[in-house]
């Protein structure tokens, strides 16, 4: 089993574009934010999409190609591990074959009432997203 990916569309609006006439590098955290949020929401059963909130914390962006207005762009992400409350999350943004950024990620996964760090279930991480358990195990990250 491998882990699964999703993929969003991104709509680019004009306060997207900078000075220098291509999408501003601070609106890729949007895009990426949104397409692992979305992900989230759309594999997670509803009990735990209910019952956990995320905090990003680390961002590793590497720029490939600018962005434009009219561009057709895609973000696909895939959960590649999970350690605990932590998950690590590769992004890809994409015009056509192009691809314009990849991002690392690092999320916290938080309890929705206390805010407290809350680990995956096993089950959920296996079942939903297809991360291999021995994968979901090691925290040495």
């Amino acid at each position: 089993m491998s882990a699964k990916s999703f993929a969003i569309p991104i709509r680019i609006l004009p306060e997207d574009i900078d000075f220098m006439g291509h999408v501003n590098n601070a609106r890729y955290l949007n895009w990426v934010q949104d397409v692992v949020l979305q992900h989230w929401q759309k594999l997670a059963p509803a009990e735990e999409v209910a019952s956990k909130a995320w905090v990003a914390l680390k961002h590793e962006i590497t720029y490939r190609r600018p962005a434009f207005l009219d561009d057709d762009v895609i973000a696909e992400t895939v959960l590649e591990k999970i350690a605990g409350a932590r998950s690590f999350y590769n992004t890809v943004i994409r015009r056509g074959e192009e691809v314009l950024a990849e991002v690392q990620s690092m999320w916290c996964c938080i309890d929705s009432e206390t805010l407290r760090p809350a680990r995956i279930d096993r089950d959920v991480a296996e079942t939903h997203f297809g991360i291999p358990r021995k994968q979901e195990r090691n925290s040495g990250d």
